[in-house]
């Protein structure tokens, strides 16, 4: 899946889109790509920077909702970042890289989910977190 098919599943356009590909989805994981452009807005001096990570993660997130909304056949909800907790920012990748972004649930409970995010380039893992998620209610 590509980038233009990407904002199907989350809110964000561009030039926020922080997910080039959805490679595998299930109920408690998602997997994505990032091909980070040089003309990213969170790249710096050649160096995709650590909102730019979070950003990813969080799109990540959003990407598995939105997913399962398509697949359910069902309005996509909007989601929003509670909580942000044991950040590690390891690496810096650089533009031009791939990244690949893992995201597992680790607890669901009515409209917020808790869920393990890592994103890694060439096996390393450069940005790592729990972030908390709420979904918005239906009007």
């Amino acid at each position: 899946m590509h980038q233009d098919d990407i904002t199907e599943f989350i809110p964000q356009r561009p030039p926020i889109v922080m997910i080039s590909r959805l490679v595998e989805a299930d109920d408690k994981t998602i997997r994505t790509e990032l091909d980070v452009a040089a003309d990213n807005v969170f790249v710096e001096e050649g160096k995709l920077m650590a909102p730019g990570l979070v950003e990813n993660i969080a799109q990540t997130a959003a990407a598995r909702v939105g997913f399962l909304a398509k697949r359910d056949n069902v309005p996509v909800p909007l989601g929003f970042i509670g909580a942000i907790q044991n950040l590690e920012i390891l690496e810096l990748p650089p533009a031009g890289a791939t990244l690949q972004t893992e995201i597992i649930i680790t607890h669901e409970l009515f409209n917020a989910t808790v869920v393990k995010g890592a994103v890694s380039h060439e096996g390393r893992i450069q940005a790592q977190c729990d972030m908390k998620i709420f979904i918005a209610k239906e009007k």
